[in-house]
């Protein structure tokens, strides 16, 4: 645990330079690189989630490739196809992008159903199957989609089956003003370019993914995480709660929150801050609520400030 710790700690501040004030989607984004889970990036242009998720990359010395959402991008231009070769007089497979460690879907809501649906098999069984032939993936295979907010022309939204499939849904925002004002003042050494990345510390994701599975987590933390859940199905405002993969989630990701923060235990709290992130997505409000200006984040906020925190 403490040479994870250090190794992380290097890694964040590391991050931290690139990516400036914004340490809690750092956070979150490191959070779900440890669950073998993948994370969707929301967020207005210009704000660095490319910039972040290469950086995550590049942080684990793993491959990456990016692939940028279109509305005419075909399965085939993402899994890869079948080419004949006329010197072996036979089929060979060529991969597509998806075979690599990080993959950046890169405004995944402009891709049409088709193409978000082959993400499926490859986001929950590292695997993909074209013509028959199934083909493994990468044992570091991690997916980081983004999404414009307040993009409405040309897009396809996510259906709920496939918004389940993202362990995690991280908010990147504006910075704030001393942040931006240091990164502006930043830019006029190096110009409009991205800032060049410091040197990679060095950090083994997979010690730091068998760490996570060290961290305790105590029955009372355990019911705490499931009261949570039960919460959501409860609430009048809220049409559909979380699932029971939503409470798995949210348990693992309270675990890997607690190494990140440098702890070998889970606390009610890493519960609490990891809520948004894990089930904002996955649920669904009443009509009338959503009229009234309730807001998912709002009754996350309430269920886990209501239910009894375990002394």
């Amino acid at each position: 645990m403490t040479t994870a710790a250090e190794s992380l700690s290097n890694v964040r501040t590391w991050l931290g330079a690139i990516l400036v004030g914004q340490p809690d989607v750092v956070d979150g984004l490191l959070t779900g690189c440890f669950l073998r889970g993948h994370v969707l990036l929301e967020g207005v242009p210009g704000v660095g989630k490319t910039l972040l998720a290469r950086s995550v990359a590049a942080a684990f010395g793993l491959s990456f490739r990016r692939v940028q959402g279109t509305p005419d991008l075909m399965p085939s231009d993402l899994l890869g196809t079948h080419i004949f070769r006329q010197e072996r007089g036979a089929f060979q497979f060529r991969p597509g992008p998806i075979f690599t460690d990080v993959l950046l879907m890169d405004e995944i809501n402009r891709t049409p159903p088709k193409t978000q649906s082959a993400l499926l098999e490859a986001m929950e069984e590292r695997q993909v199957t074209v013509e028959g032939e199934t083909f493994p993936l990468s044992g570091n295979f991690f997916v980081i989609a983004t999404q414009n907010p307040v993009e409405f022309e040309g897009v396809y939204p996510l259906p709920e089956a496939q918004l389940d499939r993202f362990t995690l849904k991280l908010t990147l925002g504006y910075p704030d003003p001393d942040s931006e004002r240091r990164l502006i003042a930043g830019s006029l050494r190096r110009g409009i370019e991205a800032p060049e990345p410091p040197p990679r510390p060095e950090s083994d994701l997979a010690a730091l993914k068998a760490a996570v599975r060290e961290i305790t987590v105590s029955p009372e933390v355990a019911g705490y995480a499931h009261q949570v859940i039960q919460g959501t199905r409860k609430s009048s405002a809220i049409r559909l709660g979380a699932s029971p993969r939503a409470g798995l989630h949210l348990l693992h990701a309270a675990r890997a929150y607690a190494l990140v923060s440098g702890r070998s235990y889970v606390l009610p709290d890493d519960v609490k801050s990891v809520s948004r992130w894990v089930l904002s997505h996955r649920i669904l409000l009443q009509a009338e609520a959503e009229l009234e200006g309730v807001t998912v984040e709002g009754i996350l906020d309430q269920i886990t400030t209501t239910v009894a925190v375990p002394r």
